[in-house]
């Protein structure tokens, strides 16, 4: 097979690319995917049997709530251009990219699945990206149904780790934490966003591009399977455990600005029954690991 990924210089698509050498990576200066032309003759050039679809519009939670109309228009219009393009040019299989932040800001119980995607709206502070994503499984369904294709999609929990980009302004918390955390010293304050209760399902990126071949060839199902390990923790329990790691002191404050969606927590089970057991790594093994690719002893 000839399986080309979207995203291919992205966080995910460049550790992807480590496991999956033999796969065809394209990145926006390849092609534009808010072109249809350029995206109708990517897949001329390629000629893939199969697709990846990773590329999308990503940032943080102030970067999100500040351009919403971006994040929501250009997703959208990448989605769509690649989805038509993988079908025209006569692909049969096709794996989407999701994301646990197009699931309902709140649900009956936690933690959801699958099922509860379109059960009400998305978060506010992550408003459009979140129903960008919803679309595209939306989109994938519609394909699925209308033209019998193996379409299928998958939501990653907030995905951290090496090759992260560690921008503070535009960045995930994970890497956030981490760049501010290594300009400080002893008895420094430590200023992080929101109240530092809400929870999150941090998933290891490398652990998400072992699973990603297995979903390529194992989930043909039409649901969004979600892929997130067991643990979820607080925003506070996480920055001390990288605190603790680093044997550092520093004095943590939060802002009370833009607390963000309390809680997304998704079921593994479906994962779990797609591809068979997998060890997650854990947290804080996770976070030393990226930390010492960060800055390095």
């Amino acid at each position: 097979m000839t399986i080309l990924v979207t995203g291919g210089s992205g966080f995910i698509g460049r550790r992807l690319k480590l496991k999956q050498p033999d796969w065809i990576y394209v990145s926006s200066a390849d092609y534009n995917l808010l072109d249809p032309d350029d995206t109708g003759r990517m897949f001329k050039d390629i000629g893939p049997t199969a697709v990846v679809h990773l590329a999308a519009r990503v940032g943080g939670i102030k970067d999100n709530n500040s351009n919403q109309v971006e994040f929501f228009e250009h997703n959208v219009q990448m989605n769509i251009n690649v989805v038509r393009s993988a079908y025209e040019a006569g692909v049969t299989r096709l794996l989407g990219a999701v994301s646990t932040c197009a699931f309902p800001d709140v649900v009956d119980e936690y933690p959801f699945t699958e099922e509860s995607i379109f059960n009400g709206p998305c978060a506010e502070t992550n408003f459009a990206y979140g129903y960008s994503k919803r679309l595209l499984h939306a989109l994938i369904l519609s394909y699925r149904k209308q033209y019998g294709v193996d379409y299928s999609t998958f939501s990653p929990s907030n995905v951290y780790g090496p090759d992260d980009h560690f921008d503070s302004d535009k960045s995930h918390f994970i890497p956030s934490l981490i760049s501010k955390i290594s300009r400080l010293k002893d008895g420094d304050t430590l200023e992080l966003w929101g109240t530092g209760k809400p929870l999150r399902q941090q998933l290891y990126v490398d652990d998400l591009c072992e699973i990603i071949p297995l979903l390529l060839d194992k989930h043909l199902g039409p649901k969004p399977l979600i892929v997130a390990p067991n643990e979820n923790l607080s925003i506070d329990e996480m920055a001390r455990i990288l605190i603790s790691y680093l044997n550092i002191g520093l004095n943590v404050v939060y802002n009370n600005n833009l607390e963000g969606q309390y809680r997304k927590d998704g079921a593994n089970n479906l994962l779990l029954e797609t591809i068979g057991p997998y060890e997650f790594t854990s947290f804080d093994k996770g976070i030393a690991q990226t930390y010492n690719w960060y800055m390095p002893f």
